[in-house]
C-alpha cells in the first residue's frame, strides 16, 4: 500500500473515530457510534499492517492474534456489571503500550540523530513514558478498588499534597537530565527513574480518592490513556495515532468535567482526595442516625405500584449486582400496560463509571425515551406517586442539601423524597459507597423493601401479575 493510500485510510479512520464519539454520545445513536468505532479501527490497523509495518511480520500477526483472543474471551465473559474493572483494566494495558514503545523507541534509537529535532523527539518519548507509568498504575489501583480487592476508604498521608509535588519536581528534574545525557548517547537511568516515580504518583493518586469519586477517576483515566497515546503518536510520527490519542484525551477530560460538575466538585479537588470511604462501611460511633425505619413486602409493593399513576424508578449499583435489569424492564412493561406513566432517572454517577446504568437499561430493551437524567426530572419528584429506588444510596441522600457538615455537601442528589412515596430496594442498613449515612430510609414516606433486588422485583412482579 502506498503512503497516499496510507494517508486516505487514515483520514478515514479518523473521520468514523470522529462519528463514533457523536453516537456514542446519545442513547438512541450508541449502537451506529460502536459500529463507527470498529470500521474505523478495521481500516486503521489493515493501513498500519499493510503500509507502515515493514518488517518483523510474525511477531505482529502474533501480536494480533493474541490480543484479539484475549478481547474476544473477554467480551464474552465479562459481565455487565463488571464493565467499570474491564474499563480501568483497559486502560492501563494503554499505559503499558505507552511505556513499553516509550522504552523500546529509545534504546532502538529512533529518530533524529542530534539537533533540536531529537531534543523534541526526546521530550515526547519522555511524556509518553511518563503519561503512561501514570495511567498504567492508577489505572490497576482503580481496578483494585471497583472490584473490591482495595478498600474504597481515601489513604490520606500526612502531606500528601507535598508528596505529589515533590513526585512531579522529580519527575521533571529527570525529564531535564534525560534530555541532556540523551544528547550524549545516554539517559536510561532517567528514564527508569522517572517511570518509578510516576508509577508511584499513579498510585499515591487514586488510592488518595475515595469511593464514591471513582466514576470521574474511570473517565480521568480514560483521558490519561488518550493523552499517552497521542504523545506515543509523536514519538514515532503517526498522525493517526495523534489524532485519536488526543479525541480520547479531550472527550475524556470534557466528561471528567461534566461528571465534577454535576457533583458540585472540582476536578482538582477530586484529584486531590479525600471524599468518600469504603463502601458499606458503619458510621463511626455515635453518629448513627437515629428513627425507625418502615418495612414492605413485594405484595404491598405491587399494590402501591398498581394504584399509582406515575412511577419513577432510580438505579443503582445495587440493580447492576443482582443482575435485575430485566426483571426491572418486565415491570415497567407490565405497568405501562396497565397505562401508568414509568419513568428512569439516571444520576451522572450511578454505578462505578459514566453510563453505567444507561448501558444496564439498554442491554434490558428499556426505551430510551423513558429515560431521563437528573436535571430533566428532578423538579418532577413532587408530581411523582411512587419513587422506587434500586440499590441506589448516596445519589438519593438529602444530607446532600441539609447537612453543610456532611462529606456529600452539595453534590447534586434525586429528590425521590418530594414524591408521595419512596420505596428504597436493599439488602440492609449499611452505608452507600461515600460511607455516608442517608436519612432517607427514615422518613415518613419511605418505604424499605429489605432483600436482593432481584428476587424482590421478583416477587412484585409476581403479585403485579396476579392483581391483573
Amino acid at each position: 500500500m502506498t503512503d497516499g493510500l496510507v494517508t486516505v485510510a487514515y483520514i478515514a479512520a479518523t473521520v468514523l473515530f470522529i462519528l463514533a464519539l457523536g453516537g456514542l454520545s446519545h442513547q438512541e445513536t450508541a449502537r451506529r457510534g460502536n459500529v463507527f468505532g470498529i470500521v474505523g479501527m478495521i481500516l486503521a490497523l489493515a493501513a498500519t499492517v499493510a503500509g507502515v509495518a515493514t518488517e518483523s511480520y510474525a511477531g505482529l500477526f502474533g501480536g494480533l492474534i493474541a490480543g484479539g483472543t484475549v478481547g474476544l474471551l473477554l467480551a464474552r465473559r465479562v459481565r455487565m456489571t463488571q464493565m467499570p474493572e474491564l474499563v480501568a483494566m483497559l486502560h492501563s494495558l494503554v499505559g503499558l503500550a505507552a511505556v513499553l514503545v516509550g522504552f523500546a523507541n529509545f534504546l532502538g534509537h529512533a529518530g533524529p540523530a542530534a539537533g533540536v529535532e531529537k531534543t523534541i523527539h526526546d521530550i515526547e518519548t519522555y511524556l509518553g513514558v511518563l503519561i503512561g507509568a501514570v495511567t498504567l498504575s492508577g489505572s490497576v489501583i482503580a481496578f483494585g478498588k471497583l472490584n473490591g480487592m482495595i478498600g474504597g476508604k481515601p489513604l490520606l498521608l500526612p502531606a500528601r499534597h507535598w508528596l505529589n509535588l515533590a513526585l512531579l519536581s522529580l519527575a521533571v528534574w529527570q525529564g531535564w537530565d534525560f534530555v541532556t545525557q540523551s544528547a550524549e548517547g545516554h539517559g536510561l537511568m532517567p528514564l527508569i527513574v522517572m517511570t518509578a516515580i510516576a508509577l508511584a504518583f499513579g498510585v499515591h493518586m487514586v488510592m488518595a480518592i475515595g469511593g464514591a469519586d471513582m466514576p470521574v477517576v474511570v473517565s480521568m483515566l480514560n483521558s490519561y490513556s488518550g493523552w499517552a497515546a497521542s504523545a506515543t503518536g509523536f514519538m514515532l510520527g503517526n498522525d493517526l495515532l495523534i489524532v485519536t490519542g488526543a479525541l480520547v484525551g479531550s472527550s475524556g477530560a470534557i466528561l471528567s468535567y461534566i461528571m465534577c460538575r454535576a457533583m458540585n466538585r472540582k476536578f482538582f479537588a477530586v484529584i486531590a482526595g479525600g471524599f468518600g470511604s469504603a463502601e458499606g462501611a458503619a458510621p463511626a460511633p455515635g453518629s448513627a442516625l437515629q428513627g425507625e425505619t418502615t418495612p414492605v413486602d413485594a405484595t404491598e409493593t405491587a399494590a402501591l405500584l398498581a394504584d399509582a399513576r406515575d412511577v419513577v424508578i432510580v438505579p443503582g449499583y445495587g440493580m447492576a449486582v443482582a443482575q435485575a435489569q430485566h426483571v426491572v424492564y418486565e415491570i415497567t412493561k407490565t405497568l405501562r400496560d396497565r397505562g401508568i406513566k414509568v419513568r428512569f432517572a439516571i444520576h451522572p454517577v450511578a454505578g462505578r463509571m459514566p453510563g453505567h446504568m444507561n448501558v444496564l437499561l439498554a442491554e434490558a430493551r428499556v426505551p430510551y425515551d423513558i429515560v431521563f437524567e437528573m436535571e430533566e426530572i428532578n423538579e418532577e419528584f413532587p408530581d411523582v406517586d411512587v419513587s422506587v429506588v434500586i440499590g441506589a444510596n448516596d445519589i438519593v441522600n438529602p444530607s446532600a442539601e441539609d447537612e453543610p457538615n456532611s462529606p456529600i455537601a452539595g453534590m447534586p442528589v434525586l429528590q425521590v423524597w418530594k414524591g408521595k412515596t419512596t420505596i428504597v430496594l436493599k439488602r440492609g442498613m449499611a452505608a452507600g459507597y461515600a460511607g455516608v449515612e442517608n436519612p432517607l430510609f427514615f422518613r415518613e414516606n419511605t418505604r424499605m423493601l429489605f432483600g436482593d433486588a432481584k428476587k424482590s422485583l421478583d416477587a412484585v412482579l409476581n403479585a403485579l401479575r396476579e392483581l391483573s
